[in-house]
Order: C-alpha cells, then structure tokens, then sequence
C-alpha cells in the first residue's frame, strides 16, 4: 500500500498494513492471551467476574461436552441467542475449541425470524437463555435444531446465590414463560458433564468459517454473512492497530453495553479486547439506564464502546452525569451515524472525544476508523491498515479519489467475508471478481483522506444500528388480510435516529394503527415494528406501478424541514 492515496495520511505510529496470516485461526489469539493474561480478569456481569484461565477452562468444558456428549461434528453450526452474559464468552470459544461454527442470533427474534434463521444456516445445537424458551419451543419442530442448551441469568454465581437469583426471576419476578423443550440440557449440567473429559481442540484452518453473522446485505432478506477465521483475525489487528497507542495490555477495563450477537461488539469487545488482555464489563439490558449506570459506578472504566442513542440516554441521565470519567480514555461508536451534538455532549460530560468507526457485517465489521489523534466528526474515518476504499458511479465506473464527488463507497481488505451462505448470486450483486465489497452507501473520499456517508443504501433504515429493510416489513404488513398495498419507509425519530413508517392502502375501513402494529409485533423484531401507520387511499406508483418509497420520503423530509 506505500504508493496508495492514503500512504502519507496514516498517523506515524500506525502501521499501513497487517499482517492476515499472523495467526492461523482465532484460537492461536486465544491461546496466546491465556499465556500473558491467564490471571487478569476477562468478563464481568451481574458482579461476577472470570479470569482468563478461568475462560479457558469453561470454554474447554462446553467444548468437551459437545464433543463427547452430542451428535455435532467439525463444521456444525452453533446457535447462540442470549443478551450480554458471562455464558456468551464460554460459549463462543467453547465452540470454535470443538470446530464448531457460530451463529449470533438476536434473542429478540419472533418465531418467523428464529425459524428463517435457523433453518437457513442448518444449526443443529442452540444455547439459550431460559427466558427465551417458550418462543423458541413453538419453532424448534420446524428446524433441524437437536440439542438446546439453556442457561439463566446467574448461572455464574456460586451454587446458593444461583439457585437464589434465578428462583427470584422465575418465581418472584415471573420473567421465565412455562416451557417445554425435552432435548435440552441445562448449561451449568452441560459444563460439569464436560469437565470429565479432555477436549480436542480443532485446529480450524484460515478460509474456515468461523462466524455466521446474519444481515439484510444492502438489500432483502436476512442472509448469512461468512466470517472466517482470516477474517476476523485481519479484522481484530487492523482496528487493534488503530487503538494500539492509547492501549495498555492487561491494564483496560471495557464497558460492553452493545450485544455480542452484533458484530461490532463481537469484534471489538470480544476479539480485539481479549488480544490486549482487557476486563470487559458485560452489560446485559443497556435500556435500563438506571441498573446501567449503577454497574458503572463499580468499575474504573478506561475504554467504552456505543452507539449514539445509547449516548444521549446516558448524557440525559443525572446519575451518569456525575460518575467518575478520569480514567476513561477512549470511546468508540458505530453502527449509526453520530451527530455532533451528541458528540459535543459526551465530551462536555465525561471529558472524551468520540471515535467514530465504520464497517458492516459483510467487513466483520472495520472498514474505517477516525485517527484518536485526529478525529473529524461526521467523517468516517480512514480505512484501516491493509484496506482499500474507492467511491463508484452509477455505472461502475471509479471517481478519482480525493475529489469529494460521491458514489457508492466500495472496501477491499482481508477482513471482507468469504460471501453469503449458501446465496452465490447474492454473493455476486455484492462483491466483485477482484474483491471490492459494494456497500450500498454513497460517500464522499475528502482530499484529506478521510471518508464521510452522505446517503446510504436508498431504502435501508437504521434503528438504534441496527439494519431494517423495508421489504421485510413490507412482506409482514402485506400479509396482514386487510392490506391492499403497502410502502415501510424510515423517518427521523430522536430516541432511536431513524423510526419505520409504514404507508398502507386498506380493504376495510375499521383497520386501525394500533391493530395493525399489534400484527407487525407478532412477526417481527420490536425495533423492526413500524412506529407510525398512515392509511392512504392510494401509493405514489412508477408507470409500471412500482411504489415509489422515494416520494414518501421527501413528504416526510417536508414535514420535518
């Protein structure tokens, strides 16, 4: 890359390049953090904390089990769906111990969602948390689902207190649904069984799939990303390379408020932390502030990472606003834009700029991250070490760089995914023969370097980071037997930074809102749920009658002007 644009714009104590292959698979970067870190402590939640070699040993124990307790082979597919938890951690590295794939799943899933998700990547063993378990009994008949592992929210506290807590969420608190899933073990049972035998450890190669991490892509239905172990370990030294300077191993504490079923805390919080030896603080329901903050008080926090709604919950907050911040050096945000004013807010309360990053499933997830030297608010960034970035016109064409015309933007690097499960010609509307990801977003590439978003792909919406497509909330509505016709477009909300808007044509005039959105519920995510219904006689139509969700768009941006 010396003869690149970006050679003379890196700071001088970053490097241009990584090297991919400097670990075989993300178990070498495992076993080498046991050897420096083993006595450090690695996750915190609920109060609880396990070292290294503590995370070592359990995840070995999960991975003996599934080697000699269940039918799974090298190469099976795992599914993991459950909140922020100590468990996640055992769980992830257990598995990749036995060869196993990952699948994250988000465990806000209705039955569809599970069921599509399920099925498409055939995993054949689920962990999940207990809570979850009436939903997911209705759907397991249907997927090729054999073993369930279940674990409850403390079930990393000491015999009496686990026994204790989680009585009090099932018993006290009514939190766990009756449920009834005869192939399932409980996690803790799982663990000891385990610990009976002696793992085989896989030896995963580079090109092996590590991760399945579902996305809508730039368009359509939710597919699977294939991470593999090159990718992710590229991935973790090229944003560790970054943030190398300001880090001190053995030495960082990390507040984890985003889910690790998400890539980006996946990546970051779980992978680049484990290789500077950080103690992450899992934080498992980030919506309560209140709880939120008081975990926070326990900890000298140096590094956090978050997404801007997550930012002005917490600024808005009196009890947050007067914690302790002398310690906290770095803050990371992704998967939404960060506006400047939340921005400018975090620094006035706690002292520390924001670092905003970019990336996407499809780049496990670091394309770009903003310099801590140098950080331009509202930009992107430049891109990490060993990745090329180029903006596109509408006919393929590249724009020259430094320019400030926008295109989409387009990424190359070592961390772009292997293409999406079992979807070759989704595969190839997205990436190119020569490996350049096409993004869907437009962007400009400043003469400085640095890149900044200035639209996205035209009809994805954001909510809180994470991605909506319309046609599948489209595809839900449409279902509904009173919908004619309908058009999900996203409009500016302050809480989550974009809200779904569904416009819909009814067959009955006493469909309501409230009805409508009451159906949306019971098939789809919450944050996927439109916010607002309008009726309409009839939608805005190309002369082949596509709907044009463009105009719907520009009437709400009128409004909002």
């Amino acid at each position: 890359m010396s003869d690149h644009f970006w050679s003379d714009k890196y700071p001088p104590n970053v490097p241009l390049d990584i090297d991919p292959d400097a670990y075989p698979n993300l178990m070498a970067v495992f076993d080498e953090s046991i050897r420096k870190f083993g006595d450090k402590p690695a996750y915190s939640n609920f109060g609880v904390t396990i070292t290294y070699n503590e995370l070592d040993q359990l995840s070995s124990d999960f991975a003996a089990f599934i080697q000699h307790e269940t039918n799974l082979k090298e190469g099976d597919r795992i599914a993991l769906q459950m909140p922020n938890l100590i468990q996640y951690g055992i769980a992830i590295f257990g598995a990749l111990k036995a060869g196993l794939t990952v699948v994250n799943t988000n465990p806000l899933y209705t039955e569809r969602e599970m069921e599509h998700q399920f099925n498409d990547s055939g995993a054949k063993a689920l962990v999940v948390l207990e809570n979850l378990c009436d939903t997911v009994a209705k759907v397991l008949p249907r997927t090729p689902v054999e073993t369930v592992i279940i674990t409850r929210l403390f079930d990393m506290e000491a015999p009496l207190m686990r026994a204790v807590k989680n009585s009090a969420v099932k018993y006290v608190k009514k939190m766990v649904p009756d449920y009834e899933i005869p192939m399932s073990i409980r996690f803790t049972k799982a663990l000891k069984k385990g610990r009976k035998y002696r793992p085989n450890i896989i030896k995963a190669n580079p090109d092996d799939v590590a991760v399945l991490q579902y996305t809508g892509g730039t368009t359509g239905v939710a597919k699977g990303a294939m991470l593999t172990h090159r990718n992710l370990v590229a991935n973790m030294l090229q944003i560790k390379a970054m943030l190398d300077p300001h880090l001190e191993e053995g030495r960082e504490v990390m507040i984890a408020p985003l889910p690790m079923y998400h890539i980006y805390c996946f990546t970051v919080c779980c992978m680049c932390m484990m290789a500077v030896g950080a103690q992450v603080v899992l934080i498992t329901n980030p919506r309560d502030i209140p709880g939120f903050v008081k975990e926070l008080e326990q900890y000298k926090f140096t590094l956090f990472a978050g997404l801007n709604t997550l930012f002005v919950a917490l600024c808005n907050n009196e009890d947050f606003r007067r914690l302790d911040f002398s310690q906290l050096k770095l803050t990371t945000s992704g998967g939404m834009a960060l506006q400047h004013a939340v921005a400018d807010e975090w620094k006035e309360v706690t002292g520390c700029e924001i670092c905003e990053c970019y990336g996407m499933t499809e780049t496990s997830p670091g394309a770009t991250v903003n310099p801590l030297e140098k950080i331009q608010i509202g930009t992107i960034g430049i891109p990490v070490p060993s990745t090329l970035l180029k903006v596109i016109d509408g006919e393929g064409k590249d724009i020259p760089l430094g320019s400030d015309q926008p295109g989409e933007l387009c990424v190359q690097g070592p961390q772009v995914m292997k293409g999406y499960w079992q979807r070759p010609e989704e595969t190839a509307k997205t990436m190119t023969d020569d490996g350049w990801l096409k993004t869907g977003d437009i962007a400009v590439i400043q003469p400085d370097g640095y890149a900044k978003i200035v639209d996205r792909a035209k009809d994805m919406i954001i909510v809180s980071g994470f991605n909506v497509y319309p046609n599948e909330v489209e595809d839900v509505v449409a279902s509904h037997p009173d919908v004619l016709e309908c058009a999900a477009i996203g409009v500016p909300d302050e809480k989550s930074g974009e809200a779904v808007k569904v416009f819909a044509v009814s067959k009955n005039a006493s469909l309501t809102e409230e009805a409508l959105r009451s159906f949306c519920k019971e098939n789809l995510t919450g944050y996927k749920v439109p916010k607002y219904v309008e009726f309409r006689q009839e939608l805005p139509k190309t002369n082949v009658g596509k709907i044009l969700r463009r105009e719907l768009r520009d009437e709400e941006l009128k409004k909002s002007a």
